[in-house]
């Protein structure tokens, strides 16, 4: 249907690493050849994506000696220029060269933590050179799998002195970036610094340049611990923190499942975008997924294409709940309204509530009207309204 035919101004993104990704894993190697990043940006384009997004060793292999990663970065650009396609968000690969085993800003190898930031401010600098406006930071191996192994004060001083020293660079370069914060709680270390928003959020309020820095929550990351996404990126909003977000599918607390978008928590998923359109979010949607190991390429772009529908299609149900008549009224009668007032009014003080008579039985006996709009939701979502 072209009713879910995507544009770039629904401002939809894949990291290179996601379509690109040849599907390796610890039980298996790769089923699918290498992607060139410029084909991945030509379908991508295609396909009408916004944008693409990359760490730096998936568009410059490791290693790559200072002449042919010109190229590699002139070819990227050319094919940019090409479809239209812009850098939507740059990361650092900190966690797959054994020199991160045990993470990169927090390692416990002081020289490590060097090279780490050296690795980080290089590829700020291609940032800001493609016009990325997020630089995102996932701190994959930032972590450990034994208490003793890692003084975890010690390690937040260190994780705090590398995101100021970065604010502080490209503050001083003027670069026009922003730092977004990915929270996850394990995988592939046992357990990972600021695994939740929440965490990421706290830890953000002690930096020196708390402005310069937001969030980029997964689906997946925050549902891994048992979390409601929704709710998680409604808090971010609520701060102002929500920089960039990652979408894709997960069934619950197992490990990283990077499902397609739509696919798992599929009522996450509805009020997940039903979030994102009612609260004022206006950054990329970007995906974050990986095609499963039985797909060809025919396959992968099968699988970027609906994730892509599937927003689209669950922003069309959320919009209809809202315009709902029906849905009006149940929202009325659970009183969502009424919790936008303040719960004193002007000029009331503690003292008067104190003084107020409360009828706590008839309070305790009168029902919340939660389950109608719950199933007006779900029935939205089934398609059957």
């Amino acid at each position: 249907m072209t009713a879910y035919t995507p544009t770039k101004q629904d401002k939809f993104s894949f990291g290179l690493w996601t379509v690109g990704w040849t599907a390796q894993d610890v039980f298996g190697s790769s089923s699918r050849a290498p992607l060139d990043p410029v084909e991945a940006v030509h379908k991508l384009g295609e396909f009408g994506a916004y944008g693409v997004s990359f760490h730096d060793d998936d568009l410059v292999p490791f290693g790559t000696d200072g002449g042919e990663r010109d190229k590699l970065i002139a070819r990227f650009k050319e094919a940019l220029d090409a479809t239209g396609v812009v850098t939507s968000m740059v990361t650092t690969n900190l966690f797959g060269h054994p020199v991160f085993k045990d993470g990169g800003f927090t390692s416990n190898d002081r020289a490590v933590r060097r090279f780490a930031l050296a690795k980080v401010a290089r590829n700020i600098d291609l940032a800001a050179e493609l016009g990325a406006p997020v630089y995102v930071m996932w701190g994959g191996r930032e972590g450990a799998e034994s208490g003793g192994s890692k003084d975890v004060a010690a390690a937040l001083d260190r994780y705090k002195e590398a995101v100021d020293v970065l604010c502080a660079y490209v503050r001083e370069r003027g670069y026009n970036i922003r730092f977004a914060l990915e929270p996850k709680p394990n995988e592939p270390r046992g357990d990972i610094l600021l695994p939740t928003i929440g965490h990421a959020l706290a830890f953000i309020n002690s930096l020196e340049e708390p402005d310069r820095v937001g969030l980029n929550p997964e689906v997946g990351h925050e549902e891994m611990a048992g979390l409601n996404f929704a709710h998680g990126i409604a808090q971010a909003l609520w701060h102002k923190k929500l920089f960039h977000i990652d979408l894709n599918g997960q069934h619950g607390p197992r490990f990283d499942q990077d499902l397609r978008f739509g696919a798992g928590n599929l009522r996450g998923a509805f009020w997940t975008v039903d979030t994102l359109e009612t609260g004022g979010y206006e950054g990329v949607r970007h995906f974050d997924y990986k095609p499963p190991r039985t797909e060809d390429y025919d396959g992968v772009w099968e699988t970027a294409k609906a994730c892509m529908r599937n927003y689209l299609i669950l922003k069309e149900k959320a919009a209809a709940f809202r315009a709902d008549a029906e849905v009006h009224e149940a929202l009325a009668a659970a009183r969502v309204d009424e919790l936008r007032q303040p719960t004193l009014a002007a000029g009331e003080s503690l003292a008067d509530l104190r003084a107020e008579e409360y009828d706590v039985e008839a309070l305790a006996a009168r029902g919340a009207a939660f389950e109608r709009l719950d199933q007006l939701a779900m029935e939205h979502l089934l398609g059957v309204r």
